[in-house]
């Protein structure tokens, strides 16, 4: 073919969609097909280069001298960056008629073949980097159970190093701790053409067990057979221990919780109890199984309590926003009784502050609170003592004052009558002074009798029961005066012979006394030691102690150093000493000023008697 049958195929070479031009020997363009045209412009009469290039000289995988020359075909794939396409070209020799040699190049555009070759290439490399790289098992197995390939880090996790070694073993045989989970598998696998998240149990090349989670789905043939299986394994040990870790925590602050003596209960923001522990069955009453998920906490308070706790917990007045400290409370228990006790609370937030669920505990004081209203009433009971006491000590100096003048003025009387005669008015009038001052004198000697009542019954008595008993009651006040409490009582202690209400009252008297001179809190020490004829006890505070010139001077009646008239008027110590030295004992008192104050107390062994026959 030469040019001129060349361009009586115009409307073949138009027709087709590779790009054809067609230069002489001096590279000038004499034919260009209309999808030459359409990527690069008209182009006849120039430079070949100028119009595929726009370069000056030939383009730089230009061979037409080797077409011109060898008269040969050329083939090559060549990138035209003006276009930026890749064309598959050929270049043709045409034989003229006048005997010379033009060239045809035909450009077949290959772009879109190497863009799909490069992204297939790239595809590939990337899936066996990945295949290499990632940190989780991968393989390909065959129906028969043999592994027919694997990834460094499935022969990591199963803990061997030789791959050949690892794609010889038999899955059923040598990987599944249990063969009968390989049959499981296939039978899962092949029913549903995959497998999601199921967990099974592997073994190490040394025989230690491993839990993973395989993910898997079936290779298929063209026609529908099964060939294998090809999935992800993910080494669940790390999981697997952290449950546990978690499990062990879990179970750990639910035992804590379940055994807390103390009423512990959880709700959701909308009153929905969720947690209700053993401590909470016995104080309220309520089984965890009718109360979780059938009851609202709005049942147990009182009127509208529930809504008045919320927003004090949403306060910052009581403990702190979402806090609420101590508070008292009343619940209402299942047999309809109220329980006294203190509430502390608090609301749970989720990450982002929201308030997710409210947590409480409750404390029961029923017991407490008996043991304060005995307290109080023991109290009351022992300044009425104190009060009696001190009237009966004055009525009995009164007495003593008015007996001795009495006793003059009756025996001045009784001389008066002996110079007057009986008949006479005046003798009657001297009858009648000695009739009222003999009716003085016995009111007088009732009211001795009255100042000195007859003392209570007596018993041997164990000195560190009523300790241990006063120091009970006292306990929950004295922890709220910040005081601690320190004892130390002497085995095998002998008992002494006395009255137990008189010597409660002596210890509740010496406590409380210690109780106010530690008004910022300290530490009270009760001590018991004795011998074989006295038993001593000792009562210290470590508060503001005593001035030396009122030592001598506390045992006295009506003598106090309080300045509130509402905590005694100075007969406490008074009687104290009153009760003890009728029991035959002795009470002393050592004080610092500043440093504290230790009251002695010594009381006689009780000695029984006992009778020879």
């Amino acid at each position: 073919m030469d040019v001129n049958q060349a361009h009586g195929l115009t409307g073949v070479l138009d027709a087709m969609a590779d790009g054809i031009y067609i230069i002489n020997d001096d590279y000038v363009v004499e034919f260009m097909n209309k999808a030459m045209i359409r990527v690069f412009g008209y182009g006849v009469g120039k430079k070949c280069h100028e119009v595929i290039n726009h370069t000056a000289a030939p383009c730089p995988w230009c061979r037409a001298k080797e077409v011109f020359d060898n008269r040969q075909n050329v083939h090559e794939e060549v990138h035209v960056p003006t276009v930026d396409r890749t064309y598959n070209l050929l270049e043709i020799p045409l034989h003229n008629t006048d005997g010379s040699i033009s060239k045809m190049s035909i450009y077949r555009d290959i772009t879109h073949r190497k863009d799909q070759e490069y992204r297939l290439r790239t595809s590939r490399e990337s899936f066996r980097s990945l295949f290499e790289h990632v940190a989780a098992g991968v393989y390909i197995s065959s129906k028969k159970g043999r592994f027919l390939d694997a990834n460094p880090a499935l022969l990591d996790m199963l803990g061997y190093e030789n791959k050949n070694e690892f794609l010889e073993l038999d899955l059923a045989r040598d990987i599944y701790r249990k063969a009968e989970e390989r049959t499981r598998f296939q039978q899962m696998i092949e029913k549903n053409g995959r497998v999601i998240d199921y967990e099974v149990d592997f073994r190490k090349k040394e025989g230690t067990p491993i839990t993973v989670m395989l993910t898997a789905h079936v290779r298929y043939d063209s026609k529908g057979n099964v060939l294998g299986y090809e999935g992800i394994c993910v080494d669940q040990s790390q999981r697997k221990k952290m449950e546990q870790e978690l499990k062990k925590a879990h179970d750990f602050l639910n035992n804590i919780i379940q055994s807390s003596p103390n009423a512990i209960m959880g709700t959701d923001m909308e009153g929905n109890i969720i947690i209700w522990n053993q401590g909470a069955e016995e104080t309220l009453g309520y089984q965890a199984s009718e109360i979780i998920g059938g009851m609202s906490v709005k049942d147990l308070y009182p009127d509208d309590m529930a809504r008045k706790v919320m927003q004090m917990m949403r306060s910052d007045d009581y403990g702190g926003k979402g806090k609420l400290r101590s508070y008292p409370m009343i619940f209402k228990a299942k047999d309809g009784r109220p329980v006294e006790g203190n509430l502390s609370a608090n609301i749970i937030y989720d990450e982002t502050g929201k308030e997710m669920a409210s947590v409480g505990i409750f404390v029961d004081l029923e017991e407490h609170l008996k043991m304060e209203r005995k307290l109080h009433k023991t109290q009351e009971q022992l300044l009425q003592s104190e009060k009696l006491a001190a009237m009966g000590r004055l009525t009995s100096q009164i007495a003593h004052e008015l007996n001795n003048p009495l006793y003059g003025i009756m025996n001045t009387l009784e001389l008066m009558k002996t110079e007057i005669p009986v008949g006479n008015k005046r003798r009657k009038l001297l009858d009648m002074s000695l009739s009222e001052t003999v009716r003085v004198t016995d009111m007088l000697r009732k009211m001795l009798s009255f100042s000195k009542p007859d003392q209570e019954e007596r018993a041997p008595v164990d000195i560190n029961t009523i300790l241990d008993e006063i120091l009970l009651l006292h306990e929950k006040q004295l922890w709220e005066h910040s005081i601690k409490v320190v004892h130390s009582f002497a085995d095998n202690l002998g008992k002494v012979y006395a009255s137990k209400n008189q010597l409660r009252q002596v210890i509740l008297n010496l406590v409380s006394n210690a109780r106010d001179a530690m008004p910022e809190g300290g530490r009270l020490t009760v001590a018991t030691e004795g011998d074989d004829y006295f038993v001593h006890i000792t009562i210290s505070d470590n508060g503001v102690g005593i001035k030396e010139e009122h030592l001598d001077l506390i045992f006295e009646t009506f003598f106090t150093t309080k300045t509130d008239s509402v905590k005694g008027v100075g007969l406490g110590l008074s009687v104290c000493y009153g009760f003890i030295k009728d029991h035959g004992g002795d009470i002393k008192v050592d004080s610092r000023l500043g440093e504290g104050t230790t009251f002695t107390i010594s009381l006689p062994v009780y000695r029984q008697k006992v009778e020879n026959g």
